[in-house]
């Protein structure tokens, strides 16, 4: 095949499409009922929310690192935090396909990274910074961007920061 296939774009859509498609032949008499139609497209549909599911993993890995770092720069595993973030970004980075943006609920994996942060931190006697912003604070498209910086996220999370007396 010398051009790409939805398949190699945007296997979430991929799967969805082949599903209903397995479906609707799953509907017609005249084909053979020895084929488990509804599982196999189930099967095929649970591809398509493992692909997000990983994103999402590892993009809630990234902002619990950079949380983490944000609230505790000086704990001692902070530098492996900055490497964490690097290779989990990449792998949402790698992984992401523009049709998951509309699929993964953002505010609930900033919601999820906080609570995350804030539980590990605690282990170690720290706590997430006071002052975090309720909604998530970064764009989808910065965070699985090929320039994307834990600089450049820090300074944005710390401008996005909610100072105590501040009413803008």
């Amino acid at each position: 095949m010398d051009h790409p296939s939805l398949y190699d774009d945007d296997i979430v859509t991929w799967a969805e499409q082949q599903a209903a498609a397995l479906r609707a032949l799953g509907t017609r008499a005249d084909l053979s009922n020895a084929l488990d139609w509804e599982n196999v497209a189930e099967e095929i549909e649970s591809l398509g929310r493992s692909q997000i599911q990983g994103v999402e993993s590892a993009l809630t890995l990234v902002l619990v690192h950079v949380l983490k770092y944000l609230s505790a720069p000086a704990a001692p595993s902070c530098r492996s935090w900055r490497v964490e973030v690097l290779t989990y970004q990449t792998a949402a980075r790698r992984n992401y396909r523009r049709a998951m943006r509309q699929r993964i609920d953002w505010e609930d994996l900033w919601v999820t990274a906080r609570k995350s942060a804030d539980a590990e931190l605690r282990l170690f006697g720290d706590r997430l910074i006071n002052g975090l912003p309720d909604r998530m604070p970064f764009e989808p498209d910065e965070l699985v961007s090929r320039d994307f910086d834990m600089d450049r996220a820090l300074e944005r999370l710390a401008s996005a920061m909610e100072i105590p007396g501040d009413h803008h």
